[in-house]
């Protein structure tokens, strides 16, 4: 079963886009322009700060 985790390999700054990115089997980078672009909206960066909190991150891979 898959777990919505914080990225420790791709992340800029929280590791939430690449995590969400993985999680949905789909590119970091659209999961960014989208952060990006709701963060313009207002809510995003709210939004973005509480996914970051309450995501845990992933374990190191060895």
């Amino acid at each position: 079963m898959k777990q919505l985790k914080r990225s420790r390999k791709d992340r800029w700054i929280f590791g939430v886009c690449g995590g969400l990115g993985e999680y949905f089997n789909i590119d970091p980078v659209i999961v960014r322009i989208f952060a990006i672009a709701t963060g313009f909206i207002g809510f995003g960066v709210v939004g973005y700060l509480i996914a970051a909190v309450i995501m845990p991150e992933q374990k190191e891979e060895s």
